[in-house]
């Protein structure tokens, strides 16, 4: 027992242990010691007070009485603070555990209630309980059970009846928060608490009993208080609520009694547009009214945080019930629309279906996500949008804004909902009267929800399938020059040195019906336009770029209103912002930053928006690197701007143009290089080609000349072949070569373009009738034929290696030869000629003897061909080819 007594001493003195804080004069907070904190009789007087001892020599750091009045505060979970009459300064308890810190904050109050309670005075109602009973030393125990709750002992409360109506309230008002649940669940299991409650409030009534009927005002706001759900229920029902209301009309702080009731019951006008036969959802509506005015009305300065959103969570479910039953009941939704659909009904009856609707759709927002979804939709199968099509189209204004917000509320919870129906509609009515509401001057600033509308409704983010383009294309094509030409209209002339300008604005600004809007309406404008540059960049350039409707919106800078230059220096400065090349040629072409910089000059050294708002557009051209525009703007309003060279922003402008310029130039020299280079290139590659054609035309040239020779008897033949070497033993046989000589891929590397071939003798007549020599030569693609052909050209140093030729140059020579060849077998058969051609068989073990032999033979080779030419034509003829002859070219 011992053990846990000490262990009871230690927790309460580690609860009541503080420090003591003293605010100086220089505004510091002190440390004054460490102690522990009591709630006991102040020496030589019969008030409480807080006594703070210290902890290490027990002397006295505080003495403070309690005061009645609201001088304490409550810092977080741990501090009570307080400015001392007496000593004229703020002091202040800083507490070691929160649970200390609620038991004196309790305390406090439960004496400065029963202070109030004592001021009262010479209250006599039946036999009064004997004042030991309110004695505060019943709340306020001893060190040991400081912190045991008063009412832990309670089981019952005190009866209600008028004598007992004191002892009922301080139960009820002194109850700590510990404490407070079990008062609430008293109350609630007490069936006849409210009634009994009702009739002594009524009886007191009848008696006049101001001091009783203060007495039920304070205990029926204490029960409010207490923050229960049940106790709501109970007291908020029908049976009790005007009673409640009654009771909470005599505030002992208001001199005179308030009407609360008669306000409820005369001037209350409860409104039905539609006969609601329901009386579980008349009762709901009733009932958050009331609850409604109570907390708005009656209690708006006596309810805490925590009570006013309990009485919000009971009006909120109530318009959930409420909602739920209606738009479950089809017939009368169905009922709704008929007779707002009706030509039948009269203007105060349909204005009245408006609000009502209204009303209904902004309730709906009690309901869950998934419920408010499906009815909206459900309300538009019935045809909603039909019927706030009708309603913008009135000149009753209240009805017109509700339908606004009635717009709102769908495009919130689903905007493919307003989309779909103007998508269908015939004519797009809806939206032209959206479009007609934002230009139209209501004198009110309706014409804000109309921009909100149109905004969300072409938002290309919350846009999917089908719907994206169609309502944007809609929009376009039908009001977005609409738009524009209210501002032009709106905007005083000016004769710009662009004709363009003048024959746009000038001529729409003069226009007899043409009435300038409000300059609130060209604001929404302008930022319509900004945000419709940024979500449809695409779709807007063209139209900007076809209609000059960049002009005609930068003739705001002419307005007067300084907000609406603003808005046009943004505008500009959102365009340049999409960095779109077609766009900025579109500036400097037209000259379109002329207005920016004129009322930029025009504004001076004065710092305001304008001024800031033209810098950061200059410092964003300089920053993103838009060179076209620097040097744009540079060299056509240096002149300008040179006022406003002391600027960083222009000076800055300035060097980022001298980059520009040498950046320029170094190009410029570089192409120039570039384009020297290649041209020589191409002249190279050029000559290249040519030789090569040259060469094979003289090689063609060659082997004709020498066929037509080997005709003329008078005239000496030459003996050179294709491939440059000469006849050394001549045969009645063309040596087997093939068309082109295919060497291995490993010889490119060493590959030596061929010799120019001879130069022909210019002066030998070519005769048309002689036959065409042509040289025939068989591929040989075998590793021999590679080793043969190294060897011969290792051995001969006359002989260059023969390129590889394309495909399509192939073709091409084999097209040439074989016409050459249809040309030679017409001109013998015309003349019985029979031609043929002496090559040499080239030998594989060559050596340069043979070499010189073919030198020495020469002579003689040529007068056997021409010797034996018969001889050789009819051995030809006779022979047949065998597989080792050359194979004729095709």
């Amino acid at each position: 027992m011992g053990g846990q007594g000490k262990s009871s001493n230690s927790s309460s003195n580690s609860m009541q242990r503080v420090k003591l804080y003293r605010l100086s004069d220089d505004g510091k907070w002190d440390d004054q010691g460490t102690g522990h904190v009591t709630v006991e009789y102040m020496e030589g007087s019969k008030e409480l007070g807080l006594l703070v001892l210290d902890e290490d020599d027990n002397e006295t750091l505080l003495a403070h009485c309690i005061s009645p009045d609201d001088i304490y505060r409550r810092q977080e979970d741990t501090i009570i603070s307080w400015r001392d009459p007496e000593l004229a300064t703020e002091l202040a308890l800083s507490f070691q555990e929160a649970t200390g810190c609620s038991y004196i904050w309790d305390n406090i109050g439960g004496i400065q209630r029963n202070m109030h309670f004592n001021n009262l005075g010479g209250l006599e109602v039946g036999s009064r309980p004997a004042m030991e009973t309110l004695e505060p030393s019943r709340i306020l125990q001893s060190n040991e059970g400081s912190f045991r709750s008063v009412s832990s002992d309670l089981r019952e409360l005190p009866p209600v009846d008028l004598s007992s109506l004191p002892l009922l309230l301080k139960t009820i008002l002194e109850c700590s928060i510990t404490d407070q649940m079990r008062v609430a669940e008293l109350i609630a299991q007490d069936s006849d608490f409210f009634p009994k409650l009702v009739d002594l409030f009524r009886l007191s009534e009848d008696l006049e009993n101001i001091d009783g009927l203060h007495m039920i005002y304070r205990l029926v706001r204490g029960i409010i208080l207490l923050n229960n759900p049940s106790i709501f229920d109970r007291m908020f029902s029908d049976d009790f609520i005007m009673d409640i209301i009654g009771a909470l009309e005599y505030d002992p702080e208001v001199p005179k009694a308030q009407n609360h009731r008669s306000f409820l019951k005369e001037h209350v006008v409860f409104k039905e547009a539609i006969p609601i036969k329901n009386n579980s959802v008349l009762t709901k509506i009733h009932q958050s009214y009331r609850v409604g005015y109570i907390k708005d009305v009656i209690l708006p300065r006596a309810l805490d945080d925590a009570t006013i959103a309990s009485l919000n969570s009971t009006i909120h479910a109530n318009n959930a019930v409420v909602i739920s039953l209606l738009k479950d009941d089809s017939c009368f939704i169905q009922e709704l629309f008929a007779k707002m659909k009706s030509d039948d009904v009269s203007p105060d009856s349909k204005r009245d279906l408006v609000l009502f609707l209204h009303e209904f759709c902004s309730l709906s927002k009690s309901l869950q996500l998934v419920q408010q979804l499906r009815l909206f939709r459900d309300l538009a199968n019935e045809g909603i949008f039909d019927i706030i099509a009708d309603v913008l189209q009135s000149h009753d204004k209240k009805i017109i804004s509700a339908g606004t917000d009635i717009l709102i509320l769908f495009l919130n919870q689903d905007p493919n909902l307003l989309r779909s129906f103007i998508i269908q509609q015939e004519g797009h009515t809806l939206l032209g009267v959206l479009v007609k509401g934002m230009i139209t001057d209501f004198g009110e600033d309706m014409h804000c929800q109309f921009l909100e509308i149109i905004r969300i409704l072409i938002d290309s983010y919350t846009m999917s399938g089908s719907q994206k383009d169609a309502i944007i294309e809609i929009f376009y094509e039908k009001h977005l020059d609409q738009l524009v030409d209210v501002i032009a209209q709106s905007c005083p002339p000016k004769n710009y040195s662009k004709g363009a300008l003048n024959s746009t604005s000038q001529g729409r600004s003069k226009e007899p019906n043409s009435v300038p809007a409000k300059s609130e309406i060209l604001m929404n404008i302008c930022e319509l336009l900004c945000f419709c540059v940024v979500h449809h960049p695409y779709r807007i350039k063209c139209s900007f770029l076809i209609n000059n409707a960049i002009e005609k919106i930068l003739t705001l800078t002419r307005r007067k209103e300084r907000f609406l230059v603003v808005a046009a220096v943004r505008f500009m400065r959102t365009i340049i912002s999409r960095n779109d090349e077609h766009l900025l040629r579109h500036i400097v072409k037209n000259n379109l930053l002329k207005p920016i910089i004129e009322v930029f000059c025009e504004n001076g050294n004065r710092y305001n928006m304008l001024h800031s708002g033209v810098l950061e557009l200059l410092e964003y051209t300089r920053k993103d690197n838009m060179k076209s525009l620097v040097i744009y703007l540079v060299e056509t309003f240096s002149e300008h701007l040179k006022s406003f060279e002391y600027l960083g922003s222009i000076q800055a402008l300035k060097i980022k143009y001298d980059q520009c310029l040498e950046n320029s130039e170094q190009k410029t020299e570089n192409n120039a290089k570039g384009e020297a280079r290649k041209r020589s290139e191409d002249r190279g590659l050029d000559k290249e080609e040519e030789d090569y054609f040259n060469e094979d035309s003289d090689e063609e040239d060659s082997a004709g000349n020498a066929t037509q020779r080997q005709n003329r008897s008078t005239r000496p033949k030459s003996n050179s072949v294709p491939n440059g070497t000469k006849a050394n033993n001549p045969s009645t046989r063309p040596v087997t070569t093939g068309l082109v000589d295919y060497e291995d891929d490993e010889d490119e590397e060493d590959y030596n373009p061929p010799p120019p071939p001879a130069k022909k003798n210019e002066d030998s007549p070519l005769d048309e009738d002689a036959p065409l020599n042509i040289s025939k030569h068989k591929r040989k693609p075998s590793s021999n034929s590679i080793c043969d052909t190294n060897k011969r050209h290792g051995s001969t140093d006359g002989v260059a290696k023969k390129p590889k030729i394309e495909a399509r140059l192939m073709s091409s020579k084999i097209a040439i030869l074989t016409k050459k060849e249809n040309q030679l077998n017409e001109l013998t058969n015309d003349k019985q000629v029979d031609l043929s051609t002496q090559t040499e068989k080239e030998s594989n073990g060559g050596n340069s003897s043979n070499s010189e032999n073919t030198i020495e033979n020469e002579d003689n080779s040529e007068n056997k061909v021409e010797t034996n030419h018969d001889a050789q034509l009819h051995d030809e003829r006779a022979t047949p080819m065998s597989n080792s002859e050359p194979y004729p070219v095709r």
